[in-house]
């Protein structure tokens, strides 16, 4: 199965690509009321520690947990 295209303009994220596209193997979101758990902070090709399942009415409530800051 091809891997869905994910758009993201943070551009110092460790798996921002080519074209803006995210190169991580896996992308954890959650509901912002969630946004400062601290989940295992290797996303990328690992499972994430997170079970619980939430529901919200706007993308905007939502928030990205795969962020990882680029090596410089």
């Amino acid at each position: 199965m091809e891997k869905p295209v994910v758009k993201c303009s943070v551009s110092n994220c460790n798996f921002w690509g080519q074209g803006n596209n995210c190169q991580a193997d896996a992308i954890m979101i959650d509901i912002d009321a969630h946004s400062r758990m601290n989940y295992n902070e290797e996303f990328a090709g690992e499972s994430f520690d997170s079970d619980h399942k939430d529901e919200v009415k706007t993308s905007s409530a939502t928030c990205c947990h795969t962020f990882r800051p680029k090596d410089e």
